[in-house]
């Protein structure tokens, strides 16, 4: 069965395009020209992958990423835009986004990235059957569901990936290349800015405060530390 993909974007041209990147790619595409309809699509159905447009007709996709996350629907997100500023970047990243890519875009580049995205998210739904306990944290590797103190906490397919690194070795320095390996793969691009973005979203929800953090320690000059 083919993994399945869902579009969201409101430009006939760019969506179809897309389209024909996945089709070549051997996905399954579903086609949402608005914010409403894709969150509507999510309701019902369940998808591999979501690529979605930043710029649509009733809301940006910005908020529809926002209303997906606090559903709890970790699906891998992926924003196409023709909106190269490293504030959107770095912003979708912030709400829940796993990647990021600029139109125009090289098809072949895009669907190695889709691939490799939706290869990594199965990975970790299919890892062994387990809870994982560290301190006052639990991962239960079977459902993907994080806990501190018993209380669950939400996560990101990519915050759930970094925090599995991280809880699996305790008291370990990862620096930023251990942790493009484990969390994104050889295959995908990413910088030190999008790593902080993930270092700092997870401290928001892990901390007490994240400005002085006990869990996620930065080790100066090389990595970072989760210390239980």
């Amino acid at each position: 069965m083919s993994d399945k993909v869902l579009i969201v974007d409101d430009d006939p041209a760019v969506y179809k395009l897309l389209e024909k990147v996945m089709h070549s790619n051997d996905l399954e595409t579903t086609v949402a020209d608005s914010g409403l309809a894709a969150l509507n699509l999510l309701k019902n159905h369940s998808y591999d992958i979501i690529l979605m447009d930043i710029m649509l007709g009733d809301m940006e996709g910005f908020e529809v990423i926002k209303r997906i996350r606090s559903q709890g629907d970790q699906t891998p997100v992926m924003i196409v835009s023709g909106r190269n500023e490293d504030y959107d970047s770095l912003y979708g990243l912030s709400l829940g986004a796993d990647d990021y890519i600029t139109k125009p875009f090289r098809p072949l580049v895009l669907g190695a990235k889709v691939k490799a995205l939706i290869r990594r998210n199965k990975n970790q739904v299919l890892d062994s059957s387990e809870l994982i306990e560290c301190g006052p944290f639990t991962y239960n590797t079977s459902t993907m569901r994080f806990y501190k103190n018993g209380e669950e906490i939400v996560l990101s397919s990519k915050e759930s990936s970094l925090m599995l690194l991280f809880i699996k070795r305790p008291n370990q320095v990862f620096t930023k290349d251990m942790i493009y390996e484990h969390v994104w793969g050889n295959s995908i691009a990413i910088d030190d800015n999008a790593i902080m973005v993930y270092i700092n979203r997870l401290r928001s929800k892990i901390e007490k405060d994240r400005q002085k953090p006990v869990h996620i320690v930065t080790v100066r000059g090389l990595g970072y530390r989760f210390v239980p």
